[in-house]
């Protein structure tokens, strides 16, 4: 698909799916640990594929499907297609739909926070695009809800959480044990720095910097899709907020806003 052809207003109206906030992440794992709960993690295959579209739009017949007998026709699509814009948006819709109707309901402080209870029954469901974690008060409830979700949309269960999002999650007898290693590292190489010293965070508060302080950044774009991911590291680097925050504050294209560091939740809760 060439969505980027499409033209507002005419073929694409909502495009973003919401994703789960860290806050969310962090407040469920540590629910779930301290009730001694099992996490699975699920991905859902082909996702943007199940959404169903509330536009008209139209796309060329594809390389090696073209009908010969009508070879300037055009598909309508009834489902989306990766490659469109409202595709997330409709997957995102379709599957609040299906998820609430079968006993869940999303949290009015987090869209992506799915609850469900009935009864002692309690179970969690977290979802960030087509990334699920999935965590409940009994083996039977998750290995329930994992069916249900299994026949709706075919997914993939990956069992206990051990990688999400760019986090590395190890399990202990103290914990949960959440890294970004990984991703700190990429970040470092994006920005040509894998072999600057390190240096003591949070940075000295006292010191002042300003627009007008040396030339302008050669790439503006490099530099607001770095402070994009500094931010997202600090899901994990706390330590770093203040520093991150100093970088976003200059940030050429208004962009909102290492070491290995962890964040343990530990089994007696937060």
């Amino acid at each position: 698909m060439c969505g980027f052809s499409q033209q507002h207003r005419l073929d694409y109206d909502e495009t973003l799916s919401p994703v789960v906030k860290p806050t969310t992440i962090h407040t469920v794992l540590s629910l779930a640990i301290s009730s001694d709960w099992t996490i699975h993690q699920l991905d859902v295959k082909n996702a943007f594929l199940h959404g169903t579209l509330n536009d008209t739009v139209y796309c060329q017949q594809p390389p090696g499907f073209v009908d010969p007998a009508c070879p300037n026709n055009v598909c309508k699509l009834n489902k989306a297609l990766y490659g469109l814009k409202q595709a997330p948006r409709a997957w995102n819709s379709h599957f609040q739909l299906f998820i609430t109707s079968i006993g869940f309901w999303a949290s009015r402080c987090d869209t992506s926070l799915f609850i469900y209870t009935h009864g002692t029954d309690v179970a969690y469901l977290l979802l960030y695009v087509d990334d699920i974690i999935l965590t409940a008060s009994s083996q039977q409830l998750l290995e329930h809800i994992t069916g249900s979700l299994q026949q709706e949309f075919g997914l993939t269960d990956f069992g206990n959480l051990y990688y999400f999002l760019g986090v590395s999650a190890q399990w202990s007898s103290t914990g949960l044990f959440l890294s970004q290693a990984q991703y700190a590292a990429e970040i470092l190489a994006k920005a040509n720095m894998s072999s600057c010293n390190p240096c003591q965070t949070p940075p000295e508060v006292h010191s002042k910097l300003s627009s007008q302080d040396g030339p302008p950044v050669a790439d503006p774009t490099l530099y607001s899709s770095l402070a994009s991911a500094l931010h997202y590291l600090t899901l994990t680097r706390p330590d770093i907020t203040h520093a991150v925050q100093q970088v976003s504050v200059f940030c050429p294209l208004g962009v909102t806003p290492t070491s290995e560091f962890v964040c343990v939740l530990p089994l007696s809760g937060w």
